[in-house]
């Protein structure tokens, strides 16, 4: 079987054998934003020709190609929802030569009872070995998500990741940074300043106050940013004392350990190879 994670910037594939275990890997910046005309089915065979002609004639999708602007919708699937809901709610894409279906995405409501949505995280969690906890992937669009008997119960979903990369280059806090690498020290100032009473908006504005009067760098506010963001994330989203399972690249998941210890948790990282094991499992379940 291939499994393909392909989200909006990229496409990570991966071929198994009859056991589940990886035979290859690749990755391209062949996301769906990439795609002229809707052309789908040319970038995965341009992707993947070599296993489709070696005899693959089965090909799982996860991710944002099964979003309104990807190759097909694939409607939300509710949670509660695991890897046998999944795998018996694929939806199938025309593709000549080969048995192409897709991950549906999940659906949930918040404590609120404000629509969530979710795709190719579902994928990712269902790659972990977690059978009760909570699971944290950040991102552009963090997800925070509860598992109970291997099944996705409910998530919720925080901007920081964009708020972050908007805040920094369409507003005044970003005309007094400076680039440079991750200021720890920064980030955990961040971090406290995020658990002291305040608004976010509030808090916000002292990135450019704490600037002005010289207490801290323009190559330390970045980090301070950061910090304030994923802080008051993790102070919505985290049960107190919760242990937490993060699914994302290790500088990003290092900083969320950090954050998380620093809210009083504690935290695992997983492979980062998540998803090609919870495409791996959703195959095996559909097509056993």
């Amino acid at each position: 079987m291939i499994g393909v994670d392909w989200g909006t910037t990229s496409f990570r594939a991966w071929r198994f054998g009859a056991d589940g275990a990886v035979l290859g890997a690749r990755a391209a910046p062949r996301g769906i934003l990439s795609v002229s005309g809707g052309d789908f089915a040319a970038v995965l065979r341009e992707q993947c020709s070599d296993w489709l002609e070696g005899g693959e004639r089965r090909v799982l999708l996860a991710g944002m190609v099964g979003s309104r602007q990807g190759w097909l919708e694939a409607p939300y699937l509710p949670c509660p929802a695991g890897i046998a809901e999944l795998a018996t709610a694929l939806v199938p894409v025309p593709f000549e030569g080969a048995e192409v279906r897709l991950v549906p995405g999940l659906s949930a409501r918040d404590r609120q009872n404000v629509p969530e949505v979710m795709r190719g995280e579902e994928t990712q969690i269902a790659g972990l070995d977690l059978a009760d906890g909570i699971a944290c992937l950040p991102g552009s669009h963090s997800k925070w998500a509860r598992v109970e008997a291997g099944r996705i119960a409910a998530f919720e979903t925080y901007f920081s990741g964009e708020a972050f990369a908007a805040l920094r280059s369409a507003t005044i806090l970003g005309r007094m940074m400076k680039d440079g690498p991750t200021d720890l020290a920064a980030f955990d100032r961040g971090l406290a300043r995020a658990g002291e009473p305040g608004h976010l908006l509030h808090h916000l504005f002292g990135v450019r106050t704490l600037g002005l009067a010289g207490a801290l760098a323009d190559e330390a506010s970045a980090s301070y940013l950061s910090g304030l963001l994923v802080g008051h994330e993790i102070g919505a989203a985290m049960p107190a004392r919760a242990h937490v399972t993060i699914v994302a690249n290790p500088e990003l998941a290092a900083l969320y350990a950090r954050a998380i210890a620093a809210r009083g948790g504690s935290a695992a990282v997983a492979s980062p190879e998540a998803a090609a094991r919870g495409l791996a499992r959703i195959g095996e379940r559909a097509w056993r």
